[in-house]
């Protein structure tokens, strides 16, 4: 009896310490919860304020939608300088930051007193797009009471129908403009692969795999007895939807005359791939550089390389990757070739647009007598070009094709080679005052 007392009092004693240690972890939890949800609402508040600031600065100009743009793409581009991500995604975060701010007030509130959290934000601003301005209020209150006592997930279908039943327009109606968005997008994955979205309405995405469910079908149906070909059924609708894609002549090709294809059945895809020479000829299995989205296997990037119309070839130092040879003919192809190598990406901060993607731009604009040299070219893309025409950016181009960007509040961004590190020595030195552009 004694011994089973003495054991008993020790798992009380036991228990007691671990509960009172899980309601110290508990409490601590939700006061972090509460400080980072502080946190992320002060944020939004500054984000929505940053686009308040752009729309007055934008006010006292000329009336060009371009010159507008040009304000909020300088300031999401400071901001993306601060808080390390790219400009685009800093103007996207400013408008969804806009509109829970200005749109839905309430939700924010109840957010920021921790009533609700942000995935019940995400569930009533998306689903209280449709509703009218006017109706929002209402809408608002009772999305959020239902919110306050469930998970996200689980109120997500009561929040929509309560949505549908306060909008004034049919779901066929905003179907037709839901249509408007649709879109195709790639998001980069590991180990080499990514995934492929296609944004289209339910009945041609149903449609889709269904045809290729079918077209795999057909396919695992044909195999014989000790066929080499193992696939797995979703490996087949993958192989077939690249091949129809990557090869086909679409239906919808207004030059098709006839049996023939037209001129969209002529157009193939265009990679920008860098393959290192001993991964090219087989000396190695290290990856090769698919530029601005992820790593390539040694094997796809030999198959490109065999079966590629062109081919330009950048000799490097197998140590350092210092440029040992290449094409330095004064035409502006091979400048092209050799920028393109140099630069594989769009150099303004942040920004991984391929260059094949990017236009060329004078780091001295050629307005202001820049030369169209090596050591005054690199490549931008369209947005990052405009920005730096239009904007108050400016950019130096040192030594080796470093850019060196000064923000308007005078923060300086330092645009490095790209990784891997590859030195170009240009043909001719730059001048000693460097290579510096002002906005117009």
């Amino acid at each position: 009896m004694t011994e089973t007392s003495e054991t008993s009092g020790a798992e009380t004693a036991a228990g007691g310490s671990y509960l009172a240690v899980l309601d110290e972890l508990v409490s601590a939890t939700e006061a972090s919860a509460a400080a980072v949800a502080a946190a992320e609402v002060a944020h939004v508040r500054l984000l929505a304020r940053a686009g308040l600031v752009a729309e007055r600065e934008a006010g006292g100009q000329r009336a060009s939608v371009r010159e507008h743009d040009m304000v909020l793409r300088s300031i999401a581009a400071e901001l993306g300088g601060v808080l390390r991500v790219t400009d685009r995604t800093v103007q996207q975060r400013i408008g969804e930051a806009r509109e829970l701010v200005e749109g839905f007030p309430a939700t924010l509130d109840a957010w920021e007193s921790g009533r609700i959290t942000r995935g019940h934000v995400r569930v009533i601003v998306d689903a209280g797009s449709v509703v009218p301005i006017e109706r929002r209020a209402v809408f608002e209150a009772e999305a959020v009471r239902l919110c306050a006592g469930d998970t996200p997930n689980r109120v997500r279908a009561a929040v929509e129908i309560l949505a549908e039943r306060t909008a004034d327009r049919s779901f066929t109606e905003r179907h037709q403009q839901a249509a408007q968005c649709r879109r195709v997008r790639i998001v980069p994955g590991t180990r080499g692969m990514s995934d492929l979205i296609a944004t289209v309405p339910t009945v041609i995405a149903d449609g889709i795999l269904d045809r290729l469910t079918q077209q795999a079908t057909v396919i695992v149906d044909a195999r014989e007895p000790g066929d080499d070909d193992t696939r797995t059924r979703d490996q087949i609708r993958a192989d077939v939807l690249s091949d129809l894609l990557l090869t086909g002549a679409p239906a919808l090709d207004p030059t098709a005359a006839g049996d023939g294809p037209g001129a969209l059945g002529g157009i193939r895809a265009q990679v920008q791939v860098i393959v290192p020479v001993l991964t090219l000829i087989g000396a190695d299995d290290g990856p090769a550089d698919l530029v601005g989205r992820t790593p390539v296997d040694a094997e796809t990037a030999r198959c490109l390389a065999a079966n590629t119309p062109s081919l330009t070839r950048v000799l490097t130092d197998p140590v350092d990757g210092t440029v040992v040879a290449v094409d330095r003919y004064r035409t502006p192809w091979p400048q092209r070739r050799f920028l393109r190598a140099r630069d594989q990406h769009c150099r303004f901060p942040g920004c991984r647009r391929a260059a094949i993607r990017c236009e060329i731009d004078h780091t001295i604009d050629a307005a202001r007598g820049g030369p169209t040299a090596l050591w005054n070219l690199a490549h931008l893309c369209q947005r990052h070009h405009s920005m730096k025409q239009f904007t108050a950016w400016k950019v130096k181009q040192e030594e080796r094709g470093v850019l060196e960007w000064t923000s308007p509040t005078g923060r300086v961004y330092r645009e490095d080679a790209p990784i891997p590190p590859v030195t170009f020595v240009a043909s001719a030195a730059p001048p000693r005052l460097g290579a510096e552009s002002a906005p117009f």
